[in-house]
């Protein structure tokens, strides 16, 4: 009987914060670098962590209810 290996929820939550503590970093950035206004980098930064990491959060957990291997097996 083979085991069924998923992420847990923590997991998932845990890989969503510290990419988007990479990615907001460099927007916070970018955002500054183009307007000069460190308040609107920081402002634009914070929204756009919040909704990403919510979209991310989802994005991963559809994928953990795909069954292993079924997009190789379309793939094939």
């Amino acid at each position: 009987m083979t085991e069924k290996k998923r992420e847990s929820h923590i997991r998932s939550i845990l890989k969503g914060i510290t990419w988007r503590i990479v990615a907001t970093t460099t927007i916070i950035i970018i955002v500054y670098y183009k307007t000069g206004s460190i308040k609107g980098a920081l402002e634009i930064g914070a929204i756009e962590f919040v909704i990403k990491f919510i979209l991310y959060y989802l994005h991963e957990r559809a994928w953990q209810i795909a069954p292993r291997g079924t997009v190789r097996k379309i793939v094939e």
